[in-house]
């Protein structure tokens, strides 16, 4: 795999911003011409194996770390770059801290660089494939609602969604998460959430109602994306998620849901899950995508 840490100047948040990269690099090989035969331990590379070429482009999924976390966490904790690798796809992992990827009442757009700014930026100085059936978002915890969120208010960004553990943030059920904002618990233990949110009475309806977002781009006539809920049996937000997957259900959106027996709220999961929507969730071409194909 190719990993960098590209760091630059974001016009929204106003500061400068880490973002991991991982390109699918193992394997390729160059053009045909007269290169030096391999010399090396490793077994020679198929003759059938993906050429380097002016131009390739790759699927993305922009993959959103967790509360805590920073973007090189997720790969410091999992095996995804394996499966990325595997599945010949790029991965793209900006440094969001504890925003809960939302457009903040106090005014930081952090969803609006997660679904505007960054795909801009990423599809302008990268090989990453500007069309919607070749982008995707997934997520874990913090960055699974994230995922969840920025789907739901930009669906022509991507085609699919995976929501791994998110059950705390953004939800189809507004007076769930107007009732975490009035309750005693986030207010005491964690007010950023709070202060992110504003008041908990101006939640229904608002941009922070995922089913009122959802209803809205449905009756503008935009495309809907495909959904895909993780949670594990043992997870604290278990009921807060499945709440979520009943009001999906409800509104006939396109979705599937797996609750992981013995996975709690943690990377056991979050390895497992992240490798199961590359490898059968997600609809991935599973090679680069090259010039003559756009």
């Amino acid at each position: 795999m190719g990993y960098f840490r590209f760091n630059y100047r974001s016009e929204l948040l106003n500061r400068y911003v880490d973002v991991s990269v991982v390109y699918p690099t193992d394997g390729y090989r160059l053009p045909p011409g007269g290169y030096p035969v391999e010399r090396c331990h490793r077994a020679p590379v198929p003759a059938d194996a993906p050429r380097w070429r002016p131009g390739m482009k790759f699927q993305t999924v922009y993959l959103m770390h967790g509360g805590g976390d920073d973007d090189t966490l997720t790969y410091r904790y999992s095996n995804i770059e394996e499966a990325a690798q595997l599945n010949h796809v790029m991965l793209v992992t900006p440094n969001i801290a504890n925003s809960l990827g939302l457009d903040t009442a106090y005014g930081v757009p952090y969803l609006s660089f997660v679904t505007e700014e960054l795909p801009t930026v990423i599809q302008a100085l990268f090989a990453s494939s500007p069309k919607r059936e070749d982008n995707f978002i997934m997520g874990y915890a913090m960055g699974g609602n994230v995922a969840l969120g920025a789907a739901v208010n930009r669906p022509d960004r991507y085609l699919e969604c995976v929501d791994i553990s998110g059950g705390i943030g953004m939800s189809f059920c507004p007076h769930t998460l107007q009732s975490e904002l009035e309750g005693p618990v986030f207010r005491e233990m964690f007010p950023l959430y709070n202060q992110s949110f504003g008041p908990g009475a101006s939640i229904p309806g608002s941009r922070y109602d995922l089913r009122a977002e959802l209803l809205r781009h449905r009756a503008a006539g935009d495309p809907e994306c495909r959904f895909h809920l993780i949670c594990g049996s043992d997870e604290f937000i278990r009921t807060r998620m499945e709440g979520d997957v009943a009001a999906l259900r409800e509104l006939g959106a396109d979705m599937d849901y797996l609750c992981a027996e013995g996975y709690d709220h943690d990377f056991r999961l979050w390895n497992y899950a992240m490798q199961l929507a590359l490898d059968r969730l997600l609809p991935l071409k599973r090679r680069p995508i090259y010039p003559d194909e756009e």
